[in-house]
């Protein structure tokens, strides 16, 4: 599935359709307003990171949260159980989780827009719906940063992006340290009738270590996604 994904985003010579005017400034306020309609929601997410071997799984990471909010209104993230790690060569870094939290997910606000160059690629047909195609790439790398590079696919009815394709950005050597990220791929779909928020995020990647390469496996699923409001019930339970 992975494969299939990355060919279509490697041949992107889909057409030779022109930009529709002031294409990135409108996806970009579209994708703020998305953002500000997201941050109103509860919803679960879990992440599944597998090292594979030749024929199994050889080690796992587990976790559930939940986006909740306080009796107060404030926005909080809280583990449904703790997360059981049996990983065995892989190590999960600070900007692993910064990565899930900010660039699986990501958001091409108008506050981002000066730290890439995007390029219109063309259009493209994506689950029945017409798309137009961003090839999306840093400007500038600098120490601390993490950016995507890939690309999205803008819903042209709604200016939604409806799914990305691509990698956080840079990987990292320094002291001896090795940080390898893996292509992922999000799926965004249609929430309340309105705007499109990622459903899943998946990747099958080979990370070239040095050490030797390591094929790993990084499903997110976020699940249950509800307005928070008056009818909303918010729970608050330990980790179990």
């Amino acid at each position: 599935m992975i494969s299939c994904v990355t060919a279509i985003a490697l041949s992107i010579l889909i057409s030779q359709a022109e930009s529709p005017p002031d294409l990135l400034r409108r996806v970009a306020e579209r994708e703020a307003l998305a953002q500000a309609a997201r941050n109103q929601y509860l919803y679960r997410q879990s992440v599944t990171v597998d090292e594979l071997g030749d024929r199994d799984a050889n080690g796992s990471y587990r976790e559930v949260r939940e986006v909740i909010f306080t009796p107060a209104g404030e926005r909080i993230e809280q583990f449904v159980r703790k997360p059981e790690s049996r990983l065995k060569r892989l190590i999960l870094t600070p900007e692993d989780f910064h990565d899930i939290r900010n660039i699986q997910p990501f958001l091409l606000t108008p506050d981002l827009l000066p730290r890439y160059f995007i390029r219109f690629r063309g259009d493209e047909t994506i689950d029945n719906i017409d798309c137009w195609v961003l090839d999306i790439q840093p400007r500038q790398l600098l120490q601390g940063m993490r950016l995507f590079e890939g690309f999205a696919w803008v819903d042209k009815q709604s200016l939604s992006i409806i799914r990305t394709h691509g990698q956080a950005v840079p990987p990292i050597y320094a002291g001896g340290r090795e940080n390898l990220f893996p292509r992922f791929t999000t799926i965004r779909e249609k929430i309340d009738g309105d705007f499109y928020f990622p459903v899943l995020t998946y990747a099958n990647d080979t990370l070239p270590f040095k050490t030797g390469p390591l094929r790993m496996k990084l499903t997110i699923r976020y699940t249950g996604y509800k307005k928070f409001g008056a009818e909303s019930k918010i729970t608050f339970e330990p980790p179990k």
